[in-house]
């Protein structure tokens, strides 16, 4: 039900072309998308549990986003592959992930844009010596989640700002270069009162639901500024409105929230060390382009019976 324009759908017919015909079925309401369900073997986008009994073919999924975690139970349970679109959108999240901390970092969010929008002033706050502006030079930038968000952000953590990186995954991943330490979920609590910057790059399962609560930030250094970059559902945001306006941090950089958008009179709104997006910081034309070569290039591994890439495991959910 994905509305891919013709010149993309041109694009991966093309692509496919290689091993075998293809054709792609666009459909405007759902009925019309189940009754085409009887001949597809891929299905774009979702399938919910009661549309399998209408699919005898159905062999891949690929899902929309990165995310799976509103995945169908019966689908869940069925044998049917499915493929997401890990590090296509990383990017630009990792540029947001840089955006954000440097606002926070060099006094923007808190002593400059209030005067502009509010004062229509702009006079220096502080001193050359005090605090009021902050270098990320040699800092520590903490990662849970290393898979395209978190390993593009500390690529350009430490490439571009000179940071040390320190990451955390469940998988056993070898480290890169731009990485000084890389851990398991084991180590989570050892490394937070390490880091000056504290990301949230993780999927959103049972094990890191709220995983960023009011143990976590209150264990933080108190200069210190957390980043959501995956997920809001990983953090408890009234420990963070609590964490920020009692001073346990220095700020946070949120480009996601629990509840999306984030809900009008929400007391995160009466911090002035935060700084919101709207779950947007993966848009940008470049990420379509990226999102059609990597669907198109796996109708193409389809058609010729290779290995499909970005292939979750359904019961870890990511």
């Amino acid at each position: 039900m994905y509305k891919f324009e013709p010149a993309e759908v041109e694009r991966i017919v093309q692509r496919a072309a290689e091993f075998a015909p293809v054709e792609i079925r666009i459909c405007d309401t759902r009925q019309e998308f189940q009754t085409a369900l009887r001949d597809a073997e891929v299905v774009y986008g979702d399938v919910r549990g009661n549309e399998l009994d209408y699919a005898p073919r159905l062999k891949w999924v690929q899902a929309g986003g990165a995310g799976v975690e509103g995945m169908d139970e019966k689908f869940r349970s069925s044998p049917i592959v499915m493929t997401n679109y890990a590090r296509v959108f990383a990017h630009g999240i990792s540029e947001t992930a840089i955006g954000l901390l440097l606002a926070l970092s060099r006094g923007l969010v808190k002593h400059y844009l209030p005067q502009f929008y509010l004062k229509k002033t702009n006079n220096p706050v502080g001193t050359p010596k005090s605090d009021h502006h902050v270098e990320m030079v040699g800092r520590t930038m903490g990662i849970v989640g290393m898979g395209g968000i978190g390993s593009m952000t500390a690529r350009r953590a430490h490439c571009g700002l000179d940071m040390r990186v320190i990451g955390i995954d469940p998988k056993p991943l070898p480290k890169p270069e731009y990485v000084a330490e890389l851990h398991d979920p084991s180590y989570f609590m050892k490394m937070v009162p390490q880091v000056d910057v504290l990301v949230a790059a993780a999927p959103h399962t049972k094990e890191t639901e709220r995983m960023f609560n009011e143990k976590v930030f209150r264990a933080m250094k108190k200069t210190a500024y957390f980043l959501a970059l995956s997920r809001g559902a990983l953090f408890d945001d009234m420990a963070l409105v609590k964490a920020l306006k009692e001073g346990w941090i220095a700020g946070a950089g949120l480009d996601v929230f629990p509840t999306e958008p984030a809900p009008p009179g929400h007391p995160i709104f009466d911090c002035d060390n935060v700084i919101l997006s709207a779950h947007t910081s993966g848009w940008s034309p470049d990420r379509q382009v990226r999102l059609i070569d990597v669907f198109a290039d796996n109708v193409r591994r389809y058609a010729g019976g290779i290995a499909l890439m970005n292939v979750v495991d359904k019961q870890k959910g990511y």
